[in-house]
């Protein structure tokens, strides 16, 4: 590409960029045109911490950091006991 072509195309985006009307995306023309004849129901931000609890067993923090560090340290007793095993 010359410099010529890199001038003209920073020319062009700049001039795309400063555009006072922009074209929606067709995803958003899509859901425009949905919405004008059935509009979405409010969805709120969180769900309710009750309905989250029912669907997921409640874990305490420190019990998962505590099954992380069991597994490691169980790695780490199994590759000692096999290097103390294994024939030199």
């Amino acid at each position: 590409m010359s410099e010529r072509d890199d001038e003209e195309r920073e020319f062009d985006l700049r001039w795309a960029d400063g555009a006072e009307h922009k074209e929606p995306s067709a995803r958003a023309r899509m859901l425009a045109a949905r919405w004008k004849e059935n509009p979405p129901g409010p969805v709120p931000f969180r769900p309710d911490p009750e309905h989250r609890r029912s669907r997921h067993r409640h874990r305490s923090p420190w019990m998962s950091a505590a099954l992380v560090l069991g597994i490691v340290a169980a790695v780490i007793l199994l590759l000692g006991y096999l290097e103390f095993r294994a024939p030199f």
